[in-house]
């Protein structure tokens, strides 16, 4: 989530990785790694990569709450509609 986040902030900064990741003080590599989810960052590179952005750590954390909130979740299937996705063969006997 904080990758996916990363990368929104970037995109609607209308930034490069090589300019985030140079302010941040890390490899673009690595940067693009963490926004693709390959990489989990230290707390450390955390704080640098909001320092990068101008934002705090709880910033960031407040903007992945209101993400994760704010997408529609679906409701969860019946326990027959499970049973017929899991055991297709069995329930049409």
């Amino acid at each position: 989530m904080v990758g996916e986040r990363l990368r929104r902030l970037r995109h609607e900064r209308d930034e490069r990785l090589v300019d985030v990741a140079g302010r941040a003080g890390v490899s673009v590599q690595y940067l693009s790694e963490v926004e693709r989810g390959q990489k989990e960052p230290s707390s450390e590179v955390v704080e640098s990569l909001c320092a990068a952005f101008g934002l705090t750590v709880l910033d960031l954390a407040a903007q992945i709450v209101e993400d994760h909130t704010s997408r529609a979740i679906a409701p969860a299937p019946s326990a027959a509609a499970r049973a017929t996705d899991v055991f297709p063969v069995l329930m049409a006997a």
